[in-house]
């Protein structure tokens, strides 16, 4: 029996195409552009696994996520998303997301992690492994050695999300009011506290901590 798959996405010409690839494998898809149908079909035809698009434009993927395993127990939820932010896969994993896919990633990807959420597995993109692993090795009191994150101060992440956004020393400290020489001092020890020795890599970090945008 075909594996029943419910397609959820905002852009229609985004939509017809995942939906055609996945028909094009031999799967039976079905679909809407709204959450709230989603739920509602979740709920009558039970589907196998439910791909949604996290940046839904009346509610975020996630919320219809939660509803659709309320309503659908067994069906596998993959999400489909641009953010790979720490606290929005941790919220993901929370409501027991099986499959977080990265919209930069291809096709390939997608037609992976239905393999492996069918077959009672999970799928997360590599970027985000960091993140997994932290979850997994939390409860067991293990510090997660892919996590270079380290508690920041207020200060600290002020000063992260400054240069993140591209201003120089200098203008960092006239925006926070203090000397240069002070905000070289916590450039300096933020570098230290992360493990970090390039400023691209702090973007990334900043990125992935949702401190900006990407």
């Amino acid at each position: 029996m075909p594996l029943r798959i419910y397609l959820v996405y905002r852009y229609p010409l985004v939509f017809q195409a995942l939906k055609a690839l996945m028909e094009g494998e031999g799967f039976t898809v079905m679909g809407h552009e709204i959450g709230a149908e989603a739920i509602r079909f979740a709920q009558k035809f039970q589907p196998d696994i439910v791909i949604v698009d996290y940046d839904m434009p009346a509610t975020n993927g996630l919320e219809s996520a939660q509803q659709i395993l309320m309503v659908s127990p067994s069906t596998k939820i993959i999400v489909l998303s641009r953010h790979f932010e720490d606290f929005r896969v941790r919220e993901a994993l929370d409501l027991g997301i099986r499959g977080y896919v990265l919209k930069t990633k291809t096709a390939d990807e997608l037609m992976r992690s239905i393999a492996e959420v069918s077959h009672g597995r999970t799928y997360f993109s590599p970027e985000i492994a960091h993140v997994i692993a932290e979850v997994v090795l939390e409860p067991y009191g293990i510090r997660n050695p892919l996590r270079r994150a380290t508690q920041l101060t207020d200060r600290e992440r002020q000063v992260v999300t400054l240069i993140a956004e591209g201003n120089s020393t200098k203008e960092v400290a006239a925006r926070l009011g203090i000397s240069v020489k002070t905000a070289d001092c916590h450039r300096t020890r933020i570098m230290d506290k992360l493990n970090l020795h390039q400023t691209a890599n702090l973007v990334r970090y900043a990125i992935r901590q949702g401190f900006i945008e990407a």
